[in-house]
C-alpha cells in the first residue's frame, strides 16, 4: 500500500523500488493499493521537469511489464479530485475490498508512507 504522493515523500519511490527488486528476485506482487495522498501517483497529468523522474510513468511501466494490478482507492480519490479519466495507464479505481482481498491472498502486506 502506498499512502504518499509521488513528489512529497520518499514513500512512492521506496515502494516502487521495493516492488521492482522483489519481482526481479522472483517474488510475486499481484496488486499495489494507492490510498490517501498515494492516489496522486495515478494522475496521468502530473508533468515533472524533464530532468526529474516521472513516477507515474514508472508505475505504469512496472504494471505493464509484470502485470500488476494498480488499484486507486475510490473514496480517497474522490476526495482529491482524481477521477477515472485522469488515471494513467495501468491504474484503476476500486474500493477497500481490493486491499482486503490482496491481504488475504498474500503472505505480507507492506505499507509505504503514513
Amino acid at each position: 500500500m502506498v499512502n504518499e504522493g509521488p513528489y512529497t515523500h520518499q514513500a512512492s519511490d521506496s515502494a516502487l523500488h521495493f516492488a521492482r527488486a522483489a519481482l526481479e528476485k522472483g517474488h510475486l506482487v499481484t496488486r499495489i493499493f494507492f490510498y490517501s495522498d498515494g492516489v496522486y501517483n495515478a494522475n496521468q497529468f502530473i508533468q515533472p521537469q524533464t530532468d526529474e523522474r516521472n513516477l507515474v510513468t514508472m508505475w505504469s511501466n512496472l504494471a505493464s511489464q509484470y502485470k500488476i494490478d494498480l488499484v486507486v482507492c475510490v473514496a480517497t480519490a474522490n476526495r482529491r479530485g482524481i477521477q477515472p479519466e485522469l488515471l494513467a495507464s495501468g491504474f484503476r479505481i476500486s474500493g477497500l475490498g481490493q486491499l482486503v482481498e490482496a491481504g488475504i491472498d498474500s503472505d505480507r502486506t507492506l505499507v509505504f508512507g503514513d
